[in-house]
């Protein structure tokens, strides 16, 4: 699920959480912004797995990374928002979400019983979203920026209006204010993720207080009991069962 990041450091943080990866059945790309995408030759190498991506970000790979991406390219599936597929014994749903990208999507996957879904990379969260969304046992959801911090932070001023707009990323106080939401956040999954968090315009002690904050207002009889983890752009997290 996206590949921003090389050999190296891929093979590093597997090694952290002491696993090993001997095949994939698939690699699965949301957008061909370079954090998410830079290090698909190398993993193509690697693995060599087939590509399940949509057609206008297929065409934005082929225009942004090296001669080696179609080298390696064992074989593709072009996938489109909306759309249900099975890698492997996983059930996937992809669905569209708003972010300036060609053709931006999230993902959800359901396997034994489980349902995990993953969003990152939107300006906000629309109700279709928010569907997609419901009855997963994990979520993996980006808390992007502090507000305040954004706006008197090192970006040019053209770089934070693209942040704070519908197809930027999501704020703390966008998150907080759906967790807060039994209509928008249903609470049932047994780990919630905060991921995305930006290394110049936020803080992880932030994050998680704003988040604490807004699952403390939800209704005792829609409480959240899972667990709450922060991402961090250095480490891995350990690895979750479902």
């Amino acid at each position: 699920m996206d590949a921003g990041l090389g050999k190296r450091e891929t093979l590093a943080r597997l090694a952290a959480v002491e696993k090993t990866v001997e095949h994939l059945d698939g690699i699965l790309i949301t957008h061909e912004h370079s954090d998410h995408c830079s290090g698909l030759p190398q993993m193509l190498g690697i693995w060599k797995a087939p590509l399940y991506v949509t057609e206008p970000t297929m065409d934005a790979l082929q225009r942004t990374l090296p001669d080696t991406f179609g080298k390696r390219l064992r074989g593709m599936e072009t996938i489109q928002a909306g759309q249900r597929f099975t890698i492997g014994d996983i059930d996937v749903h992809a669905f569209a979400i708003p972010h300036d990208a060609a053709d931006p999507i999230g993902f959800t996957f359901k396997s034994n019983g489980a349902k995990f879904a993953l969003v990152t990379d939107l300006g906000y969260l629309p109700e279709l979203v928010k569907v997609h969304l419901r009855d997963a046992d994990c979520l993996l959801l980006e808390s992007n920026h502090d507000l305040d911090m954004l706006k008197v932070g090192p970006y040019p001023w053209v770089v934070k209006q693209r942040v704070l707009s519908r197809t930027g990323h999501l704020s703390n106080l966008a998150v907080s204010d759906y967790l807060a939401d039994p209509e928008g956040f249903d609470a049932r999954a047994r780990y919630l993720v905060l991921a995305h968090i930006s290394q110049e315009n936020n803080n992880p002690d932030v994050v998680r207080i704003c988040a604490e904050q807004a699952l403390r207002q939800r209704p005792a009889e829609c409480a959240f009991n899972g667990e709450l983890l922060l991402a961090s752009q250095q480490t891995p997290l350990q690895p979750l069962e479902l």
